[in-house]
């Protein structure tokens, strides 16, 4: 996705949206006005000055061209767009036939809790197009069908359609995911909670802050590759006909090894948002509630190109006892469906866990890479101690790094809690250098939360 660079590309982005918001409300007073026979200086809305575009910047400008919309496209993108900025256009649709004391069918709409204004549907859009023309609706229709780039991207969202409805009767609002981008070319982060059970993970480091083992570093550039240039692998090389679709990878090994943050920088260097899968909630006691909010996560995750990790991944990925329950069952068609979707996932899956041996076999067989996450050894434990002290606040020159890694077996995690105690310890007696007292205090009470006693 583009991202808006100054402030100036705001500026051109809002000339953009005030010039089609504009346009707007002239092409719904004209077909108003057309379609009561009032006077009016012109014939058909086609009659009316579009705004030009093609000097303008800013991503909602960028999008019209990148599309390639046409003239009845951009009408209807701004319409979806005019409740999130202007929702005073549409109030001139809500009046009523005085005839029949309610409001006229032909303008479509709805109204929705906590909002005053009139939510455009399918079918005030086609009435803005083509008005009681029936040929004019029927070339419109294109617009309106599932393959259409505002349908098949999910610009538009149609969520309040009911069954059995007509087509045209569902809202024509911009998806959430597309308000920030087309108003101010930000990138849309869902909300975690039960609806949405992911979180957005990054990171402030680099991979050069990151000790990792050479055959690990190496597994994870063929995960870098992918995400950068799988395209070209499945798209421009054709092998997407033979390939299944996607990256899956499984990560394993102890807590605190550094797996989370290896998928977070994976996101970081390759530009693709990282979601976190919070296993615990997705698991509901309401009978396909499961699978709609991975529905969720996975539609959101193929439109948006993110990364999908899926941290403890036995908690549903593991060795499976024989079916004795009807809960048991529901949680084989929960895992069924999860797997599914994984494979079918354009993207880069990660899954992680402690033990490998937890992970089912028949799981295992579909990873493209299975990446050990080990224990640091001494020289990675030495190479840690150099980089993740403060330069401000370092430790004594005295203390025997190498010795310090020799003596203790510590994982990265279990370090970066050593510094934070440790550090904290020197800010608190207002010293220069973290002594090798405060050092050991601080490892020996980190590694008896492992349940490791020093003698």
């Amino acid at each position: 996705m583009i991202v808006m660079k100054n402030n100036n590309t705001l500026q051109q982005n809002a000339q953009a949206l005030t010039d089609e918001l504009k346009w707007l409300s002239e092409v719904i007073n004209l077909r108003i006005a057309l379609h009561f026979g009032h006077d009016t200086p012109y014939l058909s809305i086609e009659d009316l000055p579009v705004p030009d575009l093609s000097a303008g910047g800013g991503t909602y400008v960028e999008f019209v061209h990148q599309h390639d919309l046409n003239v009845a496209e951009r009408l209807v993108l701004i319409l979806g767009l005019a409740p999130h900025l202007k929702p005073g256009v549409l109030d001139i649709l809500s009046s009523k036939n005085q005839d029949y004391d309610r409001r006229f069918s032909e303008f479509g709409g709805l109204f929705m809790e906590g909002h005053s204004g009139l939510v455009p549907t399918a079918e005030t859009a086609m009435f803005i197009l083509a008005g009681d023309d029936l040929q004019k609706r029927l070339d419109y229709q294109y617009i309106f069908r599932p393959g259409h780039v505002l349908t098949a991207n999910h610009v538009i969202t149609g969520a309040s359609r009911r069954k059995g409805t007509p087509r045209l009767s569902r809202e024509w609002l911009v998806a959430d995911e597309y308000i920030d981008f087309l108003i101010t070319g930000e990138a849309f982060h869902p909300t975690y909670g039960e609806d949405f059970p992911a979180q957005l993970i990054d990171t402030q480091l680099e991979w050069e802050d990151v000790v990792l083992s050479k055959k690990t570093s190496e597994s994870i550039r063929e995960i870098k590759e992918w995400a950068e240039l799988g395209h070209i692998l499945m798209s421009d090389l054709g092998l997407g006909r033979r390939l299944k679709p996607g990256y899956k990878s499984l990560f394993y090994g102890p807590p605190g090894t550094g797996k989370t943050m290896t998928a977070a920088l994976l996101g970081k260097s390759t530009g693709k948002p990282v979601y976190k899968i919070d296993l615990s909630m997705v698991v509901s006691k309401y009978i396909g509630e499961t699978e709609k909010n991975l529905a969720k996560v996975f539609d959101q995750a193929e439109k948006s190109d993110w990364i999908l990790f899926f941290d403890e991944a036995d908690s549903l990925f593991g060795k499976r006892t024989q079916v004795n329950s009807a809960n048991d069952r529901f949680g084989n068609q929960e895992i069924g469906y999860l797997l599914q979707r994984i494979e079918d996932f354009s993207g880069v899956v990660i899954l992680a866990t402690n033990l490998k041996e937890n992970i089912d076999e028949a799981f295992t067989r579909r990873f493209q890479s299975m990446i050990e996450f080990r224990t640091p050894g001494v020289e990675e434990r030495l190479a840690l101690l150099e980089k993740s002290f403060s330069d401000q606040l370092p430790l004594e020159p005295s203390i025997d790094k190498r010795s310090v890694a020799e003596k203790y077996e510590l994982t990265g995690g279990v370090l970066m809690n050593v510094v934070r105690k440790s550090t904290l310890r020197a800010i608190a007696r207002n010293e220069s250098a973290i002594s090798k007292k405060d050092l050991e205090e601080a490892i020996q009470r980190e590694l008896q939360k492992e349940g490791i006693i020093l003698s």
